[in-house]
């Protein structure tokens, strides 16, 4: 059941992500291609592509926002390239810390976004090409790459009316428009339902409230549906 919800999109849908993703890696390849040598340049389009995913599959997660995209990269290159000076590139904590210091500095600055991770491995990993760049690298490639396939994504999804990217554009278009409706879930509700749930949630609160607004919707057009179709009897 949750691997048929988690895939239930379009066949249209899924060829628009792949075409985004094919230009969003184009634009960045060709930069990290002219900055590094091949084995940065892999490491370094690598985390990207997992970037890629996040803004052309998923346009509408918090992880894929602007805020956790730049930030996320930033702190995770700072986090991996702070590790390579601490320890060395040879040593065998410096990869693990630099992941796990990437993972806890992208929590506290509200800007988890998973392919930091490979970032932050790229500074460890990433050859002498990168080692040289030392706190360089989190300028150039990372930001530039960053900002690259973020003004890629800007101007993709923006012919395409329900890939609403970023949110917070659709947020303040939807704050002039109609007043909330009744059904829909009180912001301090899901504030605590998430808290119970204890684990970060890929799903931005406007979706959850459309997805929940769509199924009270289909489920009052159901009902009429279901008395209409008893016995004449069973209603007696």
């Amino acid at each position: 059941m949750v691997r048929k919800l988690a895939y239930s999109v379009s066949e249209r849908e899924q060829w628009i992500s792949a075409a985004g993703g094919v230009l969003g890696i184009l634009a960045v390849w060709w930069i990290s291609d002219r900055l590094l040598d091949t084995q940065g340049a892999v490491l370094v389009a690598s985390s990207m592509g997992s970037t890629a995913v996040m803004l052309f599959a998923s346009p509408h997660g918090p992880m894929s926002q602007p805020w956790p995209l730049i930030g996320g990269h930033l702190v995770s290159a700072l986090a991996g390239v702070a590790c390579v000076h601490w320890l060395g590139s040879d040593h065998v904590m410096t990869a693990p810390l630099a992941v796990g210091l990437a993972i806890a500095a992208m929590y506290s600055l509200r800007c988890l976004h998973p392919p930091g991770g490979a970032t932050a491995l790229g500074a460890v990993l990433g050859g002498e090409t990168v080692h040289a760049l030392g706190y360089g690298y989190i300028v150039s490639p990372i930001l530039l790459n960053s900002l690259v396939i973020l003004a890629v994504a800007v101007a993709f999804n923006y012919p395409f009316a329900w890939r609403r990217y970023p949110q917070c554009w659709h947020r303040r278009s939807q704050a002039r428009a109609a007043p909330v409706e009744e059904s829909m879930i009180p912001h301090s509700s899901l504030v605590y339902a998430l808290s119970q749930i204890d684990t970060f949630v890929d799903v931005s609160e406007e979706d959850l409230q459309r997805i929940y607004a769509l199924a009270l919707g289909q489920h009052h057009e159901a009902a009429p549906a279901a008395v209409q179709a008893q016995p004449a009897e069973s209603l007696r």
